[in-house]
């Protein structure tokens, strides 16, 4: 059997509890039992804030489906305890003030046409989401392309930015080309 590939959407808060665990694990509510018992190793998941419209980081799951009622995440139901969980790795994670815009992006996703264009957003209403290959492979190279870019911005930019910290000779000129 192939890859499946997941959107799984959260809240800023429930995202910023996956991250505190390194993306070791991943619940999902009870009304997704039955697609979360169809996850399995080597499957791709892709993470949007629904609080903030954007996507913001990219797992590898490394364990099928297994049940744990430990509360780790918030749900407006007391009784949730989101138990379907995976194991994962992170792939790509980005900082969150260059999460990748959904609306820049979202309207592009062939799993959003069965949406009349003007409600695309309605296709993300939910936890746990099968999209095409395409469309995962398409947000991937978003965040990939978010994360590079905020490399790239506290390193300077090209040769000369990074020349001109280096022969720096005050004492921050040396603290920063020794971090480099």
């Amino acid at each position: 059997m192939g890859k499946t590939y997941w959107l799984l959407s959260s809240t800023r808060e429930n995202f910023q509890t996956t991250r505190d665990l390194g993306f070791s694990v991943q619940g999902v509510d009870t009304r997704q039992r039955r697609k979360a018992v169809r996850m399995a190793v080597d499957d791709r998941m892709i993470f949007y804030i629904s609080d903030r419209q954007a996507f913001a980081a990219s797992t590898t799951l490394t364990s099928g489906h297994f049940e744990d009622h430990e509360r780790i995440w918030n749900h407006h139901s007391e009784s949730e305890d989101f138990p379907h969980r995976v194991k994962m790795r992170a792939d790509v994670v980005v900082e969150e003030e260059k999460w990748v815009d959904a609306m820049q992006v979202g309207p592009r996703l062939e799993y959003v046409r069965k949406w009349p264009p003007e409600m695309w957003q309605l296709a993300l209403i939910g936890t746990l989401h099968i999209i095409p290959q395409k469309d995962f492979t398409m947000l991937e190279a978003e965040l990939k392309r978010a994360a590079a870019d905020g490399r790239s911005r506290r390193r300077g930019r090209g040769r000369r930015g990074r020349r001109s910290r280096r022969e720096g000779s005050d004492a921050g000129g040396a603290a920063a080309a020794s971090q480099e």
